[in-house]
């Protein structure tokens, strides 16, 4: 019989204990600033109808989406009715929607933007949430680009105010001082900007292509930038016109004063630095430096349902991003409520994890976060042993046992390959006596101690102790 190889889905990874330690700081830091600005834990559905996926994601969300097959024997009744010719129309599409009526979520703002209608009669906005749960993509898996992956969303539903944007500059500010991460920037555009420079060329119903194109610059250069903006049909002039855009520089106010002179008379960017200038003054009264937001005219962020501010952070060092979103006016108005204005950023998890320990930002934290392995050599000892266990988890000491196992060796040799600080030793003399022996795993060091309170005294003085 061969042997059973196994193996998990390319894209996905196991997390073991000592990695999950790491995961779990990190995702505390994030929920302690998030509660800080007031906003409200929610979680959603791993998966959800695909009329909900589909509704405002944009076409290559939808290529990326895992979809669901039907449950049940829906493939047998199907066969007899289905016409094959059919099977090829819109690329599989009316197949597709007959045997798979379900999807993965792709992200956490499309179930929000679903829960926010479905709930708005009972929820008091602005409604402000956060939210850090795993999503799928069925994209093709690299380095730093997962299949399954966590989300970590702040969003703000039901107001127009650029407050929020400029709040949500500031939370950032606090998630990367907390996890001493520096020289964090955050570059910031509109996307009337960009809606009123294709109105000014002439190419409005090749916005959501311009868009698209442009969000890429970043991953393959001007030149390739330059040439997909040709193959769409933009003249020369336009392509200058675009360039001489991104080329704009100077400080927030200089490069928006510029703009509106290159575009004088234009609806949408003027309302658009109009918005701009209002974030500017709230974040400058929220304490926020020139250098931790700038204007990048070049940032599009791909997604179909942002429709004002956009805003992107990087490390200088390395140019990553780490975190994104933006404003949507109108995200549930596909869910039959219209009018619901929002904003929201979703943080990077594995790149923010990935950088943490690149530049060795966790800290020092004891793997198996147990203090004290209770070592027993007979029954008699097993329960004394038992009874001890007890008494230690009641003074929130983290302790375990191994019952069963009499050999001292093979229990030292388990506390030391789990990074256990002490054991405690129950042999024949000790119980005879009414002693404990305490090794300290670390130095060596043992020593008789006659009660309780002398173990609660030597675990307590230990800098490495980690109670529950």
């Amino acid at each position: 019989m061969s042997k059973f190889q196994t193996s998990i889905p390319r894209g996905t990874r196991d997390f073991p204990p000592e990695v999950m330690i790491k995961r779990d700081y990190l995702f505390e830091i994030l929920k302690s600033v998030f509660e800080k600005y007031s906003y409200l834990p929610l979680e959603t559905p791993a998966f959800e109808m695909l009329s909900v996926l589909e509704g405002k994601g944009g076409d290559e969300n939808e290529k990326l989406m895992f979809r669901i097959l039907n449950s049940g024997d829906f493939l047998q009744p199907l066969a007899q009715s289905y016409n094959p010719e059919n099977l090829f129309k819109n690329g599989y599409t009316e197949f597709s929607s007959l045997i798979a009526e379900k999807g993965l979520r792709y992200d956490l703002t499309i179930p929000f933007a679903r829960f926010v209608a479905m709930n708005h009669a009972t929820l008091s906005f602005p409604f402000k949430r956060y939210q850090i749960q795993p999503v799928w993509r069925a994209d093709r898996p690299q380095k730093g680009r997962y299949r399954e992956f966590y989300q970590c969303d702040i969003d703000v539903a039901g107001s127009k105010s650029l407050f929020y944007e400029a709040e949500i500059l500031v939370v950032i500010r606090n998630v990367f001082e907390m996890l001493n991460i520096k020289q964090v920037t955050t570059f910031i555009n509109h996307r009337k900007i960009l809606l009123g420079v294709t109105q000014a060329l002439g190419m409005e119903n090749k916005f959501f292509e311009i868009t698209d194109i442009i969000d890429k610059m970043n991953k393959i250069g001007m030149e390739k930038t330059l040439n997909e903006l040709s193959t769409i049909g933009m003249t020369q002039e336009n392509i200058s016109t675009i360039t001489g855009m991104f080329s704009i520089f100077g400080s927030f106010a200089e490069k928006l004063l510029t703009l509106i002179n290159l575009f004088p008379d234009n609806k949408n960017i003027s309302e658009a630095v109009s918005d701009l200038n209002m974030l500017y003054n709230y974040a400058k009264a929220m304490g926020i430096e020139e250098n931790e937001f700038q204007i990048d005219f070049t940032l599009a962020r791909g997604l179909g349902y942002y429709t004002g501010v956009v805003m992107e952070t990087k490390i200088k060092e390395d140019a990553i991003s780490i975190c994104g979103g933006g404003r949507y006016d109108d995200l549930t108005g596909v869910f039959g409520l219209t009018g619901v204005s929002g904003v929201g950023i979703s943080f990077g998890a594995e790149r923010i994890y990935d950088i943490l320990e690149e530049k060795k930002l966790f800290p020092e934290t004891d793997k198996s976060k147990v203090s004290v392995l209770i070592a027993s050599m007979d029954s008699q000892g097993e329960i004394a042993g038992v009874r001890l266990l007890a008494e230690l988890r009641k003074k929130q000491i983290r302790a375990v046992i191994l019952p069963g196992e009499s050999k001292l060796k093979k229990q030292l040799a388990y506390a030391d390959k789990n990074n256990i600080l002490f054991v405690l030793i129950l042999g024949p003399d000790e119980l005879a006596n009414n002693s404990f022996t305490l090794k300290n795993m670390t130095t060596g060091e043992q020593k008789i101690v006659g009660s309780l309170e002398e173990v609660y005294t030597n675990i307590s003085n230990n800098p490495d102790n980690l109670k529950q």
